[in-house]
């Protein structure tokens, strides 16, 4: 029988796991409890098939992986808060306003500084072929400092934990092995579809749709890397489902390895509490949308499960 994909995202003590019909988040609000939410998935290229075209269906997916990131984010940090009983709840629109912010800030750090950074050794490096290849090296040069420095932080490193049990349990359930424990431990926390591997494909990616602007002024410049992001984004999406569907050829293997050297940073060994909770999220979007196949499979046992389907606070 052959599998669907799915995908997943790590939250604030939780993960998030999504088909093509529904999506599942599940917390550890406390050490005894897992609260779990089911929420329809509607994505605007069922409405408008066009936005389904290759290269603009990636820039929609990026989009709206941001809008369903808010409101995990914003879900998963309420639970937490209540769950210790103390503080205030987030609102969307303050989580939306801190993500709009950091994508902001995201745009400003990975695509303009380098564009400057390049401009300051003009004099030095002159040329656009070499100006381009200067900028996409600080690019990919910014980016894995990035990464270096935020994977050091302690909370990060919890919310990069629940990035690996994410993997994890996907490759169980790709592997055609039970959703359990036992099964998802022995899997790699590294996945060849992740969002890390997407983001390291545009960074280098731009180095290659940059260099057909030729030479330019440091304004058209700036302008054009915002402009062009939607193209990076789209071609970046294409690479990473080709190379995530054929990694049983060598070369995609190959084209696929820096971005699962660079998810050893992003991810880390889950414990066996963090694995229950991205199992918890998977077993019930696989429950609705494979129907049988997975009728008798009991749902996150042992524990005391909170399920509220179809509703965000």
């Amino acid at each position: 029988m052959s599998r669907s994909s799915y995908g997943g995202q790590a939250v604030i003590e939780g993960v998030m796991m999504r088909g093509k019909k529904k999506m599942a988040v599940a917390v550890r609000r406390t050490p005894e409890e897992i609260v779990l939410k089911l929420q329809d998935v509607h994505s605007v290229t069922e409405r408008f098939r066009v936005l389904k075209t290759p290269l603009i269906r990636g820039f929609v997916a990026l989009i709206e992986s941001l809008v369903m990131g808010i409101k995990t984010l914003t879900y998963s940090a309420n639970q937490v808060v209540e769950g210790e009983g103390e503080g205030e709840t987030i609102t969307p629109l303050e989580m939306g306003l801190s993500v709009a912010f950091a994508f902001a800030a995201g745009i400003g750090l990975f695509f303009l500084l380098p564009v400057g950074l390049a401009h300051l050794l003009k004099a030095y490096v002159s040329g656009p072929f070499l100006q381009n290849l200067l900028e996409g090296l600080f690019r990919v040069l910014i980016f894995l400092l990035y990464v270096v420095a935020i994977s050091l932080m302690k909370d990060i490193q919890r919310v990069f934990e629940y990035h690996g049990a994410e993997h994890k349990t996907i490759h169980t359930y790709e592997a055609g092995q039970d959703l359990i424990v036992e099964n998802a431990r022995k899997y790699s926390t590294l996945h060849p579809r992740c969002g890390t591997s997407f983001l390291l494909f545009v960074m280098v990616i731009s180095i290659l749709v940059f260099s057909f602007l030729g030479e330019t002024n440091l304004g058209t410049r700036l302008l054009s890397r915002v402009l062009l992001l939607p193209i990076v984004a789209g071609v970046s999406y294409e690479f990473l489902k080709l190379t995530g569907k054929y990694q049983h050829l060598a070369v995609m293997r190959f084209l696929s390895a820096p971005g699962l050297w660079l998810q050893k940073l992003t991810t880390r060994e889950p414990d066996d509490s963090q694995l229950e909770v991205a199992i918890c999220a998977l077993q019930k979007v696989l429950e609705v949308e494979e129907g049988e196949f997975f009728i008798g499979k009991e749902i996150c046992p042992a524990l005391h499960l909170v399920v509220e389907e179809d509703c965000w606070r």
